[in-house]
């Protein structure tokens, strides 16, 4: 069993930033592929951004250049920072963890675990 917490969201305004964690329970997080997903009022849960590595890490077109995930192993966490901030950012984000040790993926139903969502609203 893993338990993911989420923590960082709030309300801010267009063009400034936010950092998201993500707290992970479990001994073997250094193998999980760690992922950012987001979803918006009436539409479906999107793909933000996946790490395993360094070398094997992904984002989404629409947040490349203004998102970086990253993880701390030792801390068993995974981050979000998100600079320029948009109005169409505002979402709710959730972290979550892919067991299986052989991908990263952009999918949300590959993932086994996920945490509670924190509130994102970038106000224009």
């Amino acid at each position: 069993q893993v338990q993911l917490v989420e923590s960082g969201g709030g309300l801010v305004q267009a063009g400034g930033s936010l950092r998201l964690s993500c707290a992970a329970s479990g001994r073997t997080f250094s193998s999980y592929a760690m992922g950012w997903f987001r979803q918006a009022p009436g539409k479906e849960r999107e793909f933000v951004a996946a790490t395993r590595s360094v070398a094997n890490t992904y984002y989404a077109d629409s947040v490349k250049g203004r998102f970086t995930i990253s993880r701390d192993n030792a801390k068993n966490t995974v981050y979000l920072q998100m600079n320029s901030l948009k109005p169409e950012d505002t979402a709710v984000y959730y972290c979550a963890a892919d067991l299986m040790s052989w991908r990263t993926s952009t999918i949300p139903y590959h993932y086994n675990y996920w945490g509670q969502g924190t509130q994102v609203t970038v106000s224009s």
